[in-house]
């Protein structure tokens, strides 16, 4: 294509990428700053045959889908038929892996062009990373292993100095100095025309010396990557096509080396709305397109009722402070860290750091409560044990998106209850509304060891019927009738699924009474209540795999007395549930309450 063409194109993917995630809901601002850089590297290579990209989670990945043949399926993002809003080889062979946990692209196309090499075959191996990715370990990880080989790697460090909100710590500040390398940029040009950097000879390989000694003097970074074996070119202009066009020919002619390439890119490039304010639209549910208004609900949901109880109970323990990695705005912790900014702690895509820190903060007498994603949880699961639990210390975790969620399996919530389940000393509560949250939030205060709260990504009853007081280990009754035929459990935000099951069972059949349980309490588990009703059917409900949640703890506790059968209604393990709408997974995996209801007839 000639420039001007490829300039339309670019214009084409803003505007279907704009449409799209108006109507569907997604990853906006990050994906509108990579445009270029996607545009780019396909109109180089051949893309999977001459470079395999790896992209680092699918936040910079909408316009190398569109410029891959999914234009179709890209119209519905994130639904059950449509395109997921990450890498996922079974869409297209343009994708290697699937991918949407940051830091892990690094690592993933080191091994690729390892094996580029060991085979002898030609291409190059080019993850696509962003800044925000720099603050976790593994990327530093693959960097220390780069003398296994990688002659054939290629990084492009898009530098938009924002993960979702603005990075934090050193990392950023090296990164970022001289705004993105704008200083440094302007220096070049003016002694390129001085110097006249594109004639040949003598006055060329001078002007690679002085661009050398400028990258050591000016930017940090350059020196960091030189240092652990990487050619480091840049600060580009990673919204400039032409610029990135020309990099991008000249990769294969450098060979021998791993090579970084650092892209200054703004995160909304090219929507007004999404650039003035990129973290508010780096994720969102849908939108405007005239100006950019978000689609709201003013229903409570669990992550709001979160901060706002802890910031209740921080008002009264000067102790207590909020530890999160990258996620303040996801997990509700934007009020608390407005009203007290010295008492949050954001460590960046770190979860790991984040736990360990926590436990630090806990043996020196604070109250630390960390916020994270139940999906992101399961990669500090070492420090969890060996941090925390070991040393009994007073960490409370306040587990987010527990269940499935809109993104699909790189991001569901539904594995971490068969681990959390086996760790000694944790304490695992599931609220099932705003009340019962806060409630358990300062039980969890109040026990001074290793307490885990887990909700979903969802509305909540604001106010509920009054609960009775919590009592360690104990479940709560909603419903017994004195003549049950059948005993449903459910954790959490399932009580209300519970509840309309056994309505359903009741309009159904009049002989279907069934006591309802709010489990409260997955470890310790309420067993004297299960043998309670040991002489009946019992049926579990939960947004989580079934084995090693609450069926696994009803299972165990009923183990060694007879028992009537037990059947549980939860996601599989034996298969990746997709991405989509809850609701409609629900649906299609029969967990709707018409289903399960339906299911619990057939098994009477």
């Amino acid at each position: 294509m000639t420039r001007q063409e490829l300039s339309q194109v670019a214009v084409r993917l803003r505007e279907t990428i704009l449409e799209t995630v108006a109507r569907q809901g997604g990853h906006l601002a990050s994906n509108l700053g990579t445009v270029e850089i996607c545009l780019a590297l396909h109109t180089v290579f051949q893309i999977p045959e001459e470079a395999c990209v790896f992209f680092d989670v699918g936040h910079q990945a909408y316009a190398h889908k569109l410029l891959t043949g999914r234009s179709e399926a890209f119209g519905h993002l994130r639904s059950c038929d449509g395109c997921s809003g990450f890498p996922n080889p079974a869409e297209s062979s343009a994708d290697p892996l699937v991918a949407g946990h940051a830091g892990v692209a690094f690592s993933q196309a080191l091994g690729h062009a390892q094996a580029l090499e060991l085979q002898h075959r030609p291409g190059l191996a080019i993850a696509v990373i962003g800044d925000g990715a720099m603050s976790c370990g593994i990327p530093w990880e693959a960097m220390n292993n780069l003398d296994a080989g990688g002659s054939r790697l290629v990084v492009v460090l898009n530098d938009n100095q924002m993960s979702i909100a603005p990075n934090r710590g050193t990392l950023r500040r090296c990164l970022n100095r001289f705004i993105g390398g704008r200083f440094y940029n302007r220096m070049k040009r003016a002694l390129k025309n001085v110097l006249g950097a594109k004639s040949p000879g003598r006055r060329q390989s001078f002007w690679r010396r002085i661009e050398n000694t400028l990258k050591n003097a000016f930017l940090p970074p350059g020196t960091i990557f030189q240092e652990l074996g990487m050619r480091y070119f840049g600060p580009f202009d990673g919204n400039d096509l032409d610029e990135l066009v020309a990099i991008f020919r000249r990769l294969p002619e450098i060979g021998g080396q791993p090579v970084l390439l650092h892209v200054v890119t703004r995160k909304g490039a090219g929507c007004d709305f999404a650039e003035r304010n990129p973290k508010v639209y780096h994720g969102v549910g849908g939108f405007r397109l005239s100006d950019g208004a978000l689609r709201k609900s003013s229903s409570l949901t669990f992550s709001k009722a979160f901060g706002d109880a802890l910031g209740r109970l921080a008002a009264e323990h000067s102790q207590v402070v909020a530890v999160s990695a990258a996620m303040v705005e996801g997990t509700g912790l934007a009020n608390f860290e407005a009203n007290r900014p010295d008492r949050v702690f954001d460590t960046g895509i770190a979860e790991e750091h984040a736990i360990a820190f926590a436990a630090g903060l806990a043996q020196a007498g604070m109250r630390p409560v960390v916020a994270l994603y139940a999906t992101f949880l399961q990669r500090a699961l070492d420090n969890l044990y060996h941090d925390v639990c070991l040393n009994r210390l007073p960490v409370i975790f306040a587990i987010d998106r527990a269940g499935v969620v809109e993104d699909g399996p790189t991001h569901h919530g539904i594995y971490d209850l068969a681990f959390l389940m086996q760790m000694p000393n944790l304490t695992i509560l599931s609220p099932a509304d705003a009340v019962e949250l806060e409630a358990m939030l300062r039980f969890a205060y109040d026990l001074e060891t290793p307490a885990l709260l887990r909700y979903p990504k969802a509305k909540c009853l604001e106010e509920p019927a009054p609960h009775p007081p919590l009592k360690l280990g104990k479940a709560r009754l909603l419903s017994e009738p004195s003549d049950a035929t059948l005993a449903i459990w459910a954790s959490g935000a399932e009580a209300a699924t519970a509840w309309q099951v056994a309505e359903e069972l009741a309009a159904v059949r009049t002989n279907c009474r069934a006591a309802v349980v709010d489990a409260r309490f997955l470890k310790p588990f309420d067993a004297e209540l299960a043998r309670r009703f040991a002489d009946v059917p019992q049926f579990t409900i939960e947004d989580a795999v079934p084995a090693g949640g609450l069926f696994g703890a009803l299972n165990e506790a009923l183990a060694a007395i007879p028992h009537k059968p037990l059947r549980a209604f939860g996601w599989p393990a034996d298969c990746i549930v997709p991405h989509g709408d809850p609701t409609e997974l629900r649906r299609q995996f029969g967990l709707t309450s018409r289903a399960i209801a339906e299911s619990i007839l057939k098994e009477l």
